[in-house]
């Protein structure tokens, strides 16, 4: 099973996907790390974050889908994409706990005002409804743990009709 973990900066995706990883025995890769071991993107200085054509990045991973099984992979980039995935899973997080996340992070001011505001008005959210079919989309709330978030995953995995 391909299972993606979305959603904006600081809602728990890492979290989330290696918890999720470890109890179903999943491979679990991030995708910033996946671009950079594939050689895609270009570290931006000025932005201090590394720049990932989508494309591209979309290729790199229906192949890794293609070759590899069970698989979890997570980052903010995949709600832009066009993949085929067995489970989408969106985590969302109120946008003021969001904001003490990205502060207590040290983000700069720009980044957790365009963080917050991607959260407030559902970014990730309205892109992955664009972008993935309806049945295999998973929204979950982030809760105050990662156990929390990942007992909300699972129940809608399993809601949706994962094997898990």
């Amino acid at each position: 099973m391909h299972i993606i973990i979305t959603g904006s900066p600081g809602v728990g995706k890492t979290s989330a996907a290696r918890a999720l990883g470890k109890k179903l025995g999943y491979s679990v890769l991030n995708e910033k790390q996946f671009a950079l071991e594939e050689g895609i993107g270009k570290w931006d200085p000025e932005e201090n974050e590394l720049v990932i054509p989508l494309q591209p990045f979309a290729k790199a991973l229906e192949r890794l889908f293609s070759e590899k099984k069970n698989v979890i992979v997570e980052g903010h980039l995949l709600c832009e994409l066009r993949l085929k995935p067995d489970f989408v899973v969106l985590i969302g997080l109120h946008p003021e706990l969001l904001e003490a996340r990205l502060r207590s992070r040290n983000y700069s001011e720009e980044k957790v005002q365009d963080n917050v505001f991607c959260e407030g008005i559902d970014y990730c959210k309205k892109h992955v409804l664009r972008n993935y079919s309806k049945k295999r989309v998973v929204l979950v709330q982030g809760g105050k743990t990662i156990k929390e978030t990942l007992d909300r995953i699972i129940r809608g995995l399993k809601g949706k009709g994962a094997k898990l």
